[in-house]
């Protein structure tokens, strides 16, 4: 039996996922189509019936736009909103703004998938005279966390889900214990290190999913917080297929 129940969703598509870039924690905005995805995810928790005590979300753009449109679809705009950097996207370091087809011609598709996909070989770093280091680095977003120790130059998977995971259990769990109705909106590896957590994925196993933009995700989870039930997407099945496949495909040279 499910006693607890909690909505994910990675964000809408963004401008830069649009242009195929590497994003990770620039601040890039929704496209017109990500915009619509956030819409439509809206529409589906509404129509399944869906409401929320409160919200998480990380401090990217992105994320927090999909999350506001989605809650003003529910008419639910003024639950609690917690924002942090725990839940924001991989850090890409070296990589980002840097087109994944472009990259995957000049390193080799495999070289480009072990950076996107394996679990624990990191990008390049992201170097100080890096075209975004001071915008990513000196936004004021950060000025109380992450301390300047714990600021990323690169993250793996590996990196991400130690970074995710004690907010999980130091502040989500908790709610759910209050009996909190939750609605996480982050992004593709923050929410991919939740899933392997609570799944628990292998290494290898977690390399091959792909999450769409936009879809959400159910989890229920029994009283020890093991999934009853497991990423039930709110969404019919060929959308939902062809929405992962276009993510699979984006490392691909063209």
């Amino acid at each position: 039996m499910s006693k607890y129940r909690i909505v994910m969703v990675r964000h809408g598509e963004s401008e830069w996922n649009q242009q195929n870039l590497f994003c990770g924690w620039y601040d890039a905005n929704l496209s017109e189509k990500g915009k619509s995805e956030a819409a439509a995810a809206g529409k589906a928790l509404k129509e399944a019936g869906y409401t929320f005590d409160v919200a998480h979300t990380s401090q990217l753009t992105r994320a927090q736009v999909t999350l506001a449109t989605i809650l003003k679809e529910i008419g639910q705009e003024n639950i609690p909103i917690h924002k942090t950097w725990r839940l924001n996207e991989r850090h890409y370091g070296g990589l980002t703004g840097m087109n994944k087809a472009e990259t995957a011609a000049k390193y080799g598709e495999e070289q480009v998938q072990i950076w996107r996909r394996s679990f624990d070989t990191p990008p390049p770093p992201m170097e100080p005279d890096h075209k975004y280091y001071e915008t990513i680095v000196k936004d004021p977003r950060y000025a109380a966390e992450p301390k300047p120790e714990e600021f990323p130059k690169f993250e793996s998977l590996k990196l991400t889900i130690e970074r995710t995971l004690p907010y999980w259990n130091g502040t989500i769990i908790p709610q759910l214990k209050e009996g909190k109705k939750i609605i996480i909106a982050a992004h593709g590896n923050s929410l991919r290190g939740i899933v392997k957590h609570l799944d628990q994925m292998s290494n290898d196993a977690i390399m091959g999913l792909n999450l769409p933009t936009g879809i959400p995700f159910v989890y229920e989870l029994d009283e020890n917080f093991k999934p009853v039930v497991s990423m039930k997407f709110l969404g019919d099945e060929e959308t939902v297929k062809a929405a992962i496949a276009s993510v699979a495909a984006q490392g691909k040279a063209k």
